[in-house]
């Protein structure tokens, strides 16, 4: 068996195990509950036997035997009413509603009284001939006990909250080494064939091939050199450098709107001045990639976009509009989530990237700042001016 497979069995028997054991506890609570419950009803048999027995003693001993019992009852709430239900005496009830055995709030008194029958069935005694009843409630020690097995059931929930968190982001945090893995190492091949490229493109300069056909190459050789780069940052902390946004955005977008469909219009606006911020000019320029293409995928090839570089006081906006086909407002989260995407290609990884790339690595803010369905979608990252 594999370590990553023992690993996995040792994580379930701790999970499980630690569901029997708050099971038990709250099995062993209410097992708890119920056997002072009883010991309570056992308590008010008592109680009322003695009250019953009182009336009857002549004995100066018994007597007193008696009244020591009846007196002991210090901590359980009780209502003696007659047999038409009218209370005569009461014993640790608050005073304010009923005191010395004589009633000072009526409506409380027989709402109580109502309380205690629902609680626990009568207590039935006879006085000269009368039926009497004695009514209870449960003890300020029982009243407390009797919600530990909610509060159990709450720690439950939220240690199968905690478990579940746990594991998720256990997983989420191995498919992310695993995809940090597999981009370094996609960096790391890439730069074999680059190389041999490079020594291409110097063997035709030397045989004097057409400049422009080779200038077109080493854009995209050198295109090819930033991908590379952009790989092998995943995973790591990129070093962020104060740049002009305008600069980086506008350059991202140049090489963009040259190697796109022809049907589809550009637009660029910005202020007409430098503004800095703290940047990683790889990741930045695959953060417009990301939105650009996300734009024109949308549109099919075909439609409008625009470019908007907003300045603020303290924050510069970047929006990305496009005349595509929209977003219904309950997936403008799930766009950024890994494996979403509405394509019947892809993996879904370029706005989560985007993502992680703009509020991760550059502390910024992106999200979907509006769309409409049918009539296209404006997408906005904000960042933090210096």
């Amino acid at each position: 068996m594999q370590i990553t497979d023992k690993r996995s069995l040792t994580r379930w028997f701790i999970i499980i195990a630690s569901f029997l054991i708050v099971i038990l506890i709250v099995w062993n609570t209410y097992f708890l509950f119920q056997r002072f419950k009883d010991d309570e009803r056992e308590k008010m048999q008592l109680w009322a036997n003695a009250t019953d027995a009182l009336f009857s003693v002549t004995e100066d001993k018994g007597l007193e035997t008696l009244r020591q019992i009846t007196e002991s009852n210090t901590s359980i709430p009780t209502i003696l009413t007659d047999g038409k239900g009218i209370i005569r005496k009461a014993r640790n009830i608050d005073e304010v509603i009923i005191k010395d055995d004589v009633v000072k709030d009526s409506i409380r008194a027989y709402k109580l009284l109502e309380e205690f029958k629902s609680t626990n069935s009568a207590l039935k005694i006879e006085y000269l001939g009368e039926v009497q009843y004695i009514y209870y409630g449960n003890s300020v020690m029982l009243s407390v006990l009797k919600y530990y097995p909610v509060a159990l059931v709450l720690i439950i929930v939220l240690f199968g909250a905690v478990v579940y968190n746990f594991y998720r982001a256990s997983k989420m945090g191995a498919q992310s080494r695993l995809w940090a893995g597999m981009a370094k190492e996609t960096a790391h091949q890439i730069g074999t064939p680059l190389s041999s490229l490079l020594g291409w493109i110097e063997i035709m300069k030397a045989d004097n091939v057409d400049e422009t056909t080779i200038e077109e190459i080493e854009k995209d050789v050198n295109r090819l050199q930033t991908i590379a780069e952009r790989f092998s940052k995943i995973g790591s902390e990129p070093i962020l450098e104060e740049r002009d946004i305008v600069a980086e955005t506008e350059n991202a977008f140049d090489y963009l709107r040259t190697r796109a469909s022809s049907q589809v219009e550009f637009n660029f606006r910005s202020p007409n001045h430098p503004v800095m911020v703290m940047l990683n000019p790889e990741l930045h320029s695959w953060t417009i990639e990301n939105l650009v293409k996300n734009a024109i995928d949308a549109m099919k090839g075909k439609g409008r976009l625009d470019v908007v570089v907003e300045e603020r006081e303290k924050f510069v906006k970047i929006k990305v509009s496009d005349s595509g086909k929209g977003i219904p407002k309950t997936q403008f989260r799930k766009v950024f989530e890994p494996g979403f995407t509405t394509k019947r290609r892809g993996w879904g990884l370029g706005l989560s990237l985007t993502k992680r790339i703009v509020e991760e690595y550059h502390k910024g803010k992106i999200k979907v700042l509006a769309s409409e369905v049918g009539k296209g979608t404006t997408m906005q990252a904000s960042y933090k001016r210096i």
